[in-house]
């Protein structure tokens, strides 16, 4: 199951809040090269072009639906269908900014340390990403693939995210190849049109990976299971409904030269 421009969108402007949160706190003043790493439908990427508006811009994403959906949206701006993983720039990045991505991708270690390695002097790594593995709403999550009726194909989506590094382990590894490393964690409260918006929400991030292994009957059938699980940890009031969503950021600047 892909992820889908449209589905993400949805919510475009509540997803985009963390990225300018995290734009605001970058150092590099200006810059030749910047990189969205995991760009999704551009909304990131267009902020880092409003804030540098002579550098080159390049998104990565590995879903076709979004590299579609940015290159509409950001004809000024160059985007490249490749996985984080195998991504390699031909020349040091300024900024490498990844908003609500990098959690997708395995051994944060080794992914980390290859990335700020790979920018210029002076230039920095901004890194966004969902911390909310022990939220009700993941924990429903894990609860509804225990049924009987699909635990048995649950098991990759159940491991598809690990909790993150806490931050004295993520300082600890960066410290020495950067020269600050900022680190704060933020507990957004969306309000949103209910707990069905809640899995619309979801729908289009994490729950992703659980409805790729249902056929359609399974995946409603999933999806109704989730909602009944959710209800009473987001109560309503007027209809509206609030999402605690928290998130980890740190930006690591390297030296100057």
């Amino acid at each position: 199951m892909g992820w889908s421009a449209s589905q993400y969108s949805r919510f475009l402007d509540d997803r985009t809040r963390p990225a300018r949160d995290l734009l605001n706190a970058v150092p590099v003043e200006a810059a030749d090269l910047v990189v969205d790493l995991g760009s999704g439908p551009g909304n990131s990427t267009a902020l880092l072009a409003r804030r540098y508006p002579a550098a080159r811009i390049v998104g990565i994403d590995s879903y076709p639906d979004m590299i579609a959906t940015a290159r509409r949206k950001l004809p000024e701006c160059e985007f490249l269908t490749a996985t984080i993983e195998d991504w390699q720039p031909a020349t040091p990045p300024d900024v490498i900014f990844a908003n609500a991505s990098l959690q997708w991708v395995e051994d944060h270690e080794a992914l980390f340390l290859r990335l700020v390695k790979l920018l210029s002097q002076g230039g920095a790594l901004a890194v966004q990403m969902p911390d909310n593995l022990d939220e009700p709403s993941h924990r429903a999550m894990r609860r509804v693939a225990d049924d009987p009726r699909w635990s048995a194909r649950m098991g990759p989506a159940n491991a598809r995210r690990k909790p993150l590094m806490p931050p004295p382990a993520l300082h600890a590894l960066l410290r020495p190849h950067a020269a600050r490393v900022d680190i704060w964690r933020t507990v957004y409260n969306h309000e949103l049109e209910g707990v069905d918006a809640i899995v619309e929400w979801f729908k289009g991030s994490a729950l992703r990976p659980y409805l790729a292994t249902l056929d359609g009957d399974e995946q409603a059938s999933f999806l109704q299971a989730y909602r009944e699980e959710i209800t009473p940890a987001y109560p309503e009031s007027n209809e509206r409904c609030l999402l605690a969503f928290p998130r980890l950021f740190f930006v690591a600047s390297r030296a100057e030269a």
